[in-house]
């Protein structure tokens, strides 16, 4: 898969252990708006996705995590490869441990009726709500609401994947 970009913060030393968290989010267009799951609590728009979980291949954890944290189901054979963003930085959570993330982005299409979402605590804590909204909109919020002490390079990897997408055509 094709990367579109790194996030190196460099904050790190490079003797320090590494841990790695591959994910995916899936790109779901529907008239001229993208699907985005909406955090209340935090203000902010992310892409549907998360956790490759012990041996699943991209497509299983792709279609589990557009269910659990939207409803939506995607349709077996939508699915296409988009690119993928590899970000490092030191752990904001263990010391002396480097967090390394290689997000790996797929279009794909979803059914039109929407299920119930399986959250898990801290989504739900978060007020996670799908929300198909213009990419200016999430792009904005991302980049100029005060989301707290929220994951900022997160929220600014989801805008700068929103802003290739407009780019290429694809919003």
């Amino acid at each position: 898969m094709e990367r579109l970009f790194i996030m190196d913060q460099k904050d790190y030393d490079d003797s320090f252990a590494r841990f790695r968290r591959p994910s995916v989010r899936g790109v779901i267009i529907k008239d001229e708006k993208i699907a985005l799951v909406y955090s209340k609590k935090y203000d902010y728009y992310k892409f549907p996705g998360g956790g490759i979980e012990n041996d699943e291949d991209h497509i299983t954890t792709l279609k589990r995590e557009v269910l659990e944290e939207t409803g939506l189901t995607v349709i077996n054979g939508s699915v296409m490869e988009l690119g993928s963003v590899l970000r490092i930085q030191k752990s904001r959570f263990t010391e002396n441990v480097i967090f390394e993330q290689e997000n790996f982005y797929y279009l794909c299409n979803v059914e039109k009726s929407v299920a119930n979402q399986y959250l898990d605590e801290y989504e739900l804590d978060e007020g996670f709500t799908l929300k198909y909204v213009l990419p200016e909109l999430a792009i904005s919020v991302n980049l100029t609401h005060d989301h707290g002490d929220y994951d900022l390079l997160m929220l600014e990897r989801e805008a700068r994947v929103l802003e290739y997408l407009v780019e290429k055509g694809y919003l």
